[in-house]
């Protein structure tokens, strides 16, 4: 039977139809209370007893909520085998592995580490843990996500009235200008990352909100991520962004043990910390080493500059961010009836790598090739307002206040501009969005990239609370693209082209 399948795939297969992803910016205002006022001053949360607190600091006004210890994942104890692979680095390697250069070089008596084979065998010894990370809380969880607690911010606003080079700053972005302003937005929406941390990143590493003339060497690198393939603030951005979530994802699958720094140091997490604290330190991890990672991640570090900007980050704190019992409202194949579509990706990245594994993608009928038009409608899965529609991307509101951060919200991403629903449409179950391309991001093909969001946090397809439309329940297996779509006894996998065997109708 295996060989059978095997045979099917080869002769069915047609094209690559899946890949991803890109949306846009665009809310309502929710109103939100600011930092509480009144309240008895405290000494920072986790702050070791003989820091200095920088003097310019505002008194603090409440703690974060206690984390009880999670159960991090034991370090490996044992030592592996590795066979170099093209394109790897030391220090690739030993990051994959968690440990520093200096132990593999030393392992294996490399006399020099930038002249590495394809085939040559390392031994990995296990992870030397010296150091541990400290407990101190940097940011509630509600701020690193684009949650309900900043729906009312105004970028355009609080940037301006900083005067810094950020204000004035612009640059192209898939062939049209964008404005400094509108990159952090944008980058805010498609990461679905809080503007408040971007803007508090981003002046943390380069100046660029405050100061007019920051250092020559950030007009390129603002971010400080001296990389060919990231020039400017928008692809900067962005890979900070993707940081701050799989920092953030990572912990909430209890996925983390340790951070290895720049320098391929390494040092054991603390297991009290939050999902929030975690997205912050997996960010600067990339950044920082020694003395200038014990500043980044201390109370005069990335807190202290979050502190002068918004004031005391856990009075924005939004708790839980997932309520208990969160059950998903009901939603149907996004497609028409009687319309032949293929399961081409299992649950993977709702926005990047970083991202939980909040989508999957389904390709429409026909026999056509790559990215084509196709006339093919997509279809909504619930009722809802469409409150952007833009850059391939179409957000669809559930909960009736307009504000894609509160409640659940769906993302349809590819869609084509010809036909496709504007902002402001009500859309009952079944009714067209538009049609499937490969507008907006990396696309092998054209396809529907569907993924779901509560409050702003993208919800997994391969968690406890999987997607489910028409009956059709998602499950993963740890592999991204992989999965399947399960209904009853009968059980579709997920497969990378147009086959009987991943087909699906309404």
């Amino acid at each position: 039977m295996k060989k059978l399948y095997v045979v099917l795939l080869v002769i069915l297969s047609l094209a690559l139809l899946s890949g991803c992803y890109k949306p846009g910016p665009g809310a309502k205002v929710w109103q939100v209370s600011g930092p509480a006022e009144g309240v008895e001053t405290l000494s920072p949360p986790g702050q070791p007893e003989e820091e200095t607190v920088d003097p310019t600091l505002p008194p603090l006004s409440t703690t974060p909520t206690p984390n009880p210890p999670i159960m991090l994942p034991t370090p490996r104890s044992e030592t592996v085998s590795y066979s170099v692979q093209p394109g790897d680095t030391l220090r690739g390697i030993a990051q994959r592995y968690q440990v520093s250069v200096n132990q593999i070089v030393t392992e294996n008596g490399i006399e020099n580490p930038n002249l590495i084979e394809v085939g040559q065998e390392f031994l990995i010894p296990p992870p030397n843990l010296d150091l541990v990370a400290p407990p101190f809380k940097i940011i509630p969880d509600s701020e690193l996500v684009n949650s309900p607690s900043n729906a009312d911010f105004d970028v355009a606003e609080f940037v301006r009235s900083q005067g810094g080079y950020l204000a004035s700053y612009s640059e192209e972005v898939d062939g049209n200008s964008l404005t400094g302003i509108k990159i952090v937005k944008r980058v805010a929406l498609e990461y679905s990352v809080n503007p408040r941390l971007l803007l508090t990143v981003l002046e943390y590493q380069s100046q660029w909100v405050t100061d007019d003339t920051p250092a020559e060497e950030t007009l390129v690198y603002p971010m400080g991520f001296y990389d060919a393939w990231h020039p400017g603030l928008y692809k900067q951005l962005g890979w900070a962004a993707n940081l701050l979530n799989e920092g953030y994802y990572l912990w909430k699958l209890n996925a983390i043990s340790i951070w290895a720094l720049s320098d391929s140091s390494v040092i054991q997490v603390d297991p009290t910390i939050n999902p929030g604290t975690a997205g912050v330190l997996n960010l600067m991890r990339y950044l920082t080493h020694g003395t200038s990672w014990d500043q980044a991640i201390s109370v005069n570090g990335i807190f202290a500059t979050f502190y002068r900007f918004f004031g005391y980050p856990f009075d924005f704190a939004l708790e839980p961010m997932l309520p208990e019992g969160l059950a998903q409202p009901e939603m149907q194949l996004p497609f028409e009836v009687g319309d032949v579509w293929s399961f081409t990706g299992g649950p993977h990245g709702g926005w990047a790598s970083g991202s939980a594994w909040a989508a999957i993608d389904f390709a429409p009928p026909g026999d056509a090739l790559g990215c084509f038009p196709s006339e093919a409608w997509v279809a909504a899965s619930a009722a809802g307002e469409i409150v952007y529609s833009d850059h391939g991307a179409v957000i669809q509101d559930l909960d009736g206040d307009g504000i894609w951060q509160t409640g659940w919200s769906i993302l349809y991403m590819h869609i084509d501009p010809t036909d496709r629903v504007e902002v402001g449409a009500f859309l009952d179950p079944g009714d067209r969005i538009g049609h499937p391309s490969c507008e907006g991001g990396f696309s092998a093909g054209t396809h529907l990239h569907i993924a779901r969001r509560y409050n702003g946090e993208w919800i997994a397809a391969d968690s406890d609370l999987p997607l489910i439309l028409d009956g059709w329940s998602t499950v993963g297996y740890g592999v991204e693209y992989n999965g399947y779509l399960v209904k009853g006894d009968i059980i579709l996998e997920a497969w990378n082209g147009r086959s009987p065997l991943n087909a699906i109708e309404r």
